[in-house]
C-alpha cells in the first residue's frame, strides 16, 4: 500500500510582512435600496464577486452553464467511486484573496493540506527540489542557485545581469508595459540561464499558463518570479484540496451562498446580454431577466462572444468590443487520469513536474492527497495517476486519432518517468481535451480588458482580465472577482472588499541599499 505523506499545518494569514493591505471604498454597510447583479458564470472569480456582493445585501443571480460550481476548477462523479475533474491545481501561499474566499465556509483551511515538496525532473534526470530552499528572498535564490544540479556556479558567468536584475526591480503595475511585445522564451534568450535551469526554474511558469513561451508574455514570466521567487516571502511550496474540488471547495461555498440568498442556476448558460434604459437583462434558454448590473465571469471565449453580440454604438462598447476580440484562446491542454492495477512506488512525490519529455509536463499520485482516490486506491490496491500536458495540438476528439496519439505519448512518458507502470494494468482512465483558457499574449498589457468596461452596469472577472496587481491564475480570477463586486458597490455608496496582495516593489525599490543597487545596475544597462 501507499504511504502516509507528511503534511504541515496550513497557514491562516500571510507570512509575508511585505505583503500589501488594499483599502476598498468605505460606505454604508450593507446595500440601502435594493440591488440586483446577474453573475454570468460559477467560476472562481464569479463565486468570489458574488460572495462579495451578497455580503452586503445586494440580490444576486448566478448563472453556470456547467453542472457543478467551479468553472474551470470543478470535478465530478463518475458515477462508480471515482470522480475527474480538469486536472491538478496548486493553491499556493500567495493566493491572498482565493484563501479568504475558502474561509468563508472553512476558517482554518482545514480542507487544504500542505504538500510538503515538489520536485520537477528533467528528461536528463536532473531533479530540483524546493523542500529546503528558505522562502524569504533574497536567501531563497542564493539557496537555489547554491543547491539545484540545473544550475552550475559556472553558469553565472553566462547569466545576463541586467536581464537577471529585472527580476527583482519590478514595480507594478509600472513595469508591466516594459515587456509588450516580448515573449517570455524571448526574455530567457537574453536572460542567458543554463539551459536546464532555464527548462525547471522559469519555462515551468510558462507553461502552466497553456502556453508555449514563445507565444506567452514576458510580462507574465517575470510576475510570476517576482510573485513565487524573488519577490514574497510565501515561498514555492502549495496546498491541495483534501478531496476533489468540489466536496472540498465549491459545494460548500454554494451552500454558504445559498444561505445568503443567493440563487444558483446550474446547467444554465447564458446566450446574450442586453442593456436597456433601466439596467440589464440577461437570456437564457428559459427566459430573460431584468438586473440592475451584470459581472461577466464565463470563461473566456464564452465572455467574449458575449461582449461582441452587445448592441449599441458608444465609445466605450466599441473600444471594449476591439480589446476582447483581439483576445485568443492559449493551446489545448490534456488531462489523463489513470486507475491503475497497482500502486507506485513508496517514494514517489505526490506531484511531479516535468520537462524536456515527449508530452508530460507532470504528474499527480492522487491517492496521496485526494480522499476519494485513497479510497479507491483503499478497495483496489492500485494507484490513481493524473498525467498533465501543456500546449498540445489542437482540440480533438479524445478517441480521435490525434487524441489516440496524445494519449500515447503521455503513457510513454509515465512509463519512462515511473518504470514500474510499465507492468501494470489500467482498469479505468478518463481523458479530457480542453482549449478554454485565455492566451496571456504578447500584445500591449493596456490593451487588455480591465474590471471596469465604462458601460454602466457592466464589470469583467477572470483570470483572462487585466488586474494592476502581481497575481495569476486562480488568484487573479479571486481577485478580479472581487474588484468587480467592489466597482459596484462603490457606484451605490456601500462599503467594499479589502484585497491582500504580494509585495507590489521588488527587492531592488524596498531599501535604500537596493535602490543604490538598482541606480548602479541600471547606469549598466538594465531597464
Amino acid at each position: 500500500m501507499t504511504r502516509t505523506t507528511q503534511y504541515h499545518a496550513v497557514p491562516n494569514a500571510p507570512r509575508d510582512p511585505h505583503a500589501e493591505r488594499l483599502i476598498a471604498h468605505r460606505g454604508h454597510d450593507r446595500i440601502e435600496s435594493a440591488r440586483s447583479v446577474a453573475v454570468v458564470g460559477g467560476g472562481i472569480a464569479g463565486l468570489a464577486a458574488a460572495t462579495g456582493l451578497a455580503e452586503r445585501g445586494v440580490d444576486v443571480t448566478i448563472f453556470e452553464s456547467a453542472p457543478q460550481l467551479g468553472g474551470r476548477v470543478r470535478s465530478w462523479p463518475l458515477g462508480d467511486g471515482r470522480n475527474m475533474s480538469r486536472g491538478f491545481h496548486a493553491f499556493f501561499r500567495q493566493y491572498y484573496n482565493l484563501r479568504a474566499l475558502l474561509r468563508r465556509t472553512d476558517p482554518a483551511l482545514d480542507r487544504l493540506v500542505a504538500v510538503t515538496d515538489y520536485p520537477l525532473q528533467t528528461n536528463t534526470g536532473l531533479t530540483d527540489s524546493f523542500e529546503s530552499i528558505p522562502r524569504t528572498p533574497p536567501l531563497n535564490l542564493a539557496a537555489f542557485v547554491l543547491q539545484s544540479p540545473t544550475f552550475p556556479l559556472a553558469g553565472l558567468a553566462k547569466v545576463d545581469l541586467p536581464s537577471a536584475f529585472e527580476l527583482i526591480d519590478l514595480q507594478f503595475p509600472q513595469s508591466l508595459s516594459l515587456y509588450d511585445g516580448e515573449s517570455a522564451a524571448a526574455f530567457l534568450d537574453r536572460l542567458r540561464f543554463p539551459h536546464d535551469a532555464r527548462h525547471l526554474a522559469l519555462e515551468v511558469f510558462a507553461r502552466s499558463f497553456f502556453a508555449d513561451p514563445h507565444d506567452f508574455a514576458a510580462r507574465e514570466l517575470v510576475t510570476m518570479f517576482h510573485t513565487y521567487f524573488t519577490g514574497s516571502a510565501e515561498g514555492l511550496l502549495f496546498d491541495v484540496p483534501v478531496d476533489d474540488f468540489n466536496t472540498s471547495l465549491w459545494d460548500p461555498l454554494g451552500d454558504y451562498l445559498r444561505d445568503a440568498s443567493v440563487t444558483i442556476h446550474l446547467d444554465s448558460p447564458v446566450d446574450a446580454l442586453h442593456q436597456t434604459e433601466r439596467g440589464w437583462r440577461v437570456s437564457t434558454s428559459v427566459g430573460t431577466e431584468p438586473f440592475d448590473a451584470v459581472v461577466l465571469a464565463a470563461d473566456p471565449r464564452t465572455s467574449r462572444g458575449l461582449i461582441a453580440a452587445l448592441g449599441g454604438e458608444t465609445q466605450q462598447l466599441v473600444d471594449l468590443q476591439a480589446r476582447a476580440a483581439r483576445r485568443t484562446n492559449a493551446p489545448a491542454f490534456a488531462v489523463l487520469r489513470l486507475w491503475m492495477s497497482d500502486t507506485v512506488r513508496p517514494d514517489r512525490p505526490a506531484f511531479l513536474g516535468t520537462s524536456g519529455y515527449q508530452l508530460l509536463d507532470n504528474i499527480s499520485v492522487l491517492e496521496r492527497f485526494e480522499a476519494t482516490a485513497a479510497a479507491w486506491t483503499q478497495t483496489h490496491n492500485g494507484s490513481v495517476l493524473e498525467l498533465h500536458a501543456y500546449a498540445v495540438d489542437a482540440p480533438a476528439d479524445p478517441n480521435s486519432l490525434q487524441g489516440q496519439a496524445i494519449r500515447a505519448a503521455l503513457l510513454a512518458d509515465m512509463r519512462t518517468v515511473f518504470p514500474e507502470t510499465h507492468d501494470m494494468e489500467i482498469l479505468a482512465e478518463e481523458c479530457l481535451l480542453e482549449d478554454d483558457c485565455s492566451l496571456a499574449d504578447v500584445s500591449p498589457w493596456q490593451d487588455h480588458p480591465e474590471v471596469t468596461t465604462g458601460i454602466n452596469g457592466l464589470v469583467l472577472a477572470g483570470d483572462w482580465i487585466r488586474a494592476p496587481l502581481p497575481v495569476a491564475l486562480m488568484e487573479r480570477a479571486a481577485t478580479t472577482g472581487l474588484l468587480a463586486a467592489n466597482e459596484l458597490l462603490a457606484g451605490w455608496n456601500v462599503t467594499g472588499h479589502d484585497l491582500f496582495s504580494p509585495p507590489r516593489r521588488g527587492l531592488l525599490r524596498r531599501s535604500a541599499l537596493g535602490r543604490a543597487v538598482r541606480n548602479i545596475v541600471q547606469a549598466n544597462g538594465a531597464r
